[in-house]
């Protein structure tokens, strides 16, 4: 059963759900390349490891007892409060961390493993201000941006900081304001980027992914891969269209033609 959204699933965009999507997308998309990449080219999934605090609630692991009385006053009726001095102990915060894992395909030359391509689906982590995971992104978008290595940034999601290589401003100023979009950077040509702008009402994009000098792009359909990954995750069973909103929140006049749109499915 496929999505009843012409494009992306702004309902796939929850928490519980697009980790799983990303994985799946990465998947789709390392797939596809390599069913048309010749030699001497492949693609495969590399990942980033790093470590983040999590808000996930842990009952105290200690309580912590402190010896004497209370402070208190020693006379409530007299003018003069006498406070019984207590010592000062430590105590222990714990504050539990995550490891999180990020995939995202990376096209090489088979021999000397040239890295050509970087190809990015974008995470909560690399949109979340003050993440370590959106450091660790910007950071590989950096050096990528001054090397000779084309990047490809896929955002699916609405929420979090703009953070592709294009500034929004710019970008908009071109496209017209989008839900979603695709930017691609080609490091011979350091100035221009190619944005595929999206809204909630289109398909999604057939993408150009660059190779080196004097060989042509390849293409895959964003599209198809997001409809394989939405029936092979099962995400039909999972979300509750009739009884749930999209995190964040559509604007109006998005969220009437969605409701329109799931009442004629």
């Amino acid at each position: 059963m496929p999505s009843p959204f012409p494009g992306m699933d702004p309902f796939l965009e929850a928490s519980d759900i697009f980790p799983d999507l990303h994985d799946r997308l990465i998947n789709g998309i390392s797939d596809a390349i390599n069913l048309q990449l010749r030699p001497p080219y492949y693609s495969a999934i590399a990942s980033r490891v790093f470590i983040e605090h999590s808000d996930r609630f842990i009952t105290p692991d200690i309580s912590v007892i402190l010896d004497g009385d209370k402070p208190s006053l020693a006379d409530q009726g007299s003018a003069t409060a006498v406070l019984t001095s207590v010592e000062v102990q430590p105590i222990i915060v714990h504050v539990p961390h995550d490891e999180i894992r990020e995939q995202f395909v990376e096209i090489r030359t088979v021999g000397d493993e040239r890295l050509v391509t970087s190809i990015e689906v974008l995470s909560f982590s690399n949109k979340s201000p003050g993440e370590h995971g959106r450091e660790l992104y910007k950071k590989k978008q950096r050096e990528i941006l001054s090397s000779y290595v084309h990047l490809v940034e896929i955002d699916l999601l609405r929420g979090g900081e703009h953070t592709t290589a294009v500034p929004l401003v710019r970008a908009e100023r071109k496209t017209g304001k989008f839900n979603y979009h695709v930017c691609v950077h080609r490091f011979d040509q350091l100035e221009n980027y190619v944005v595929y702008p999206i809204t909630l009402r289109s398909r999604l994009p057939k993408i150009a992914i660059p190779l080196l000098q004097g060989d042509p792009d390849i293409v895959i359909d964003l599209q198809l891969i997001f409809d394989h990954c939405y029936e092979a995750g099962l995400y039909g069973r999972r979300v509750r269209y009739a009884e749930t909103l999209p995190t964040p929140p559509l604007a109006e006049l998005d969220e009437k033609w969605s409701k329109e749109l799931l009442a004629r499915t």
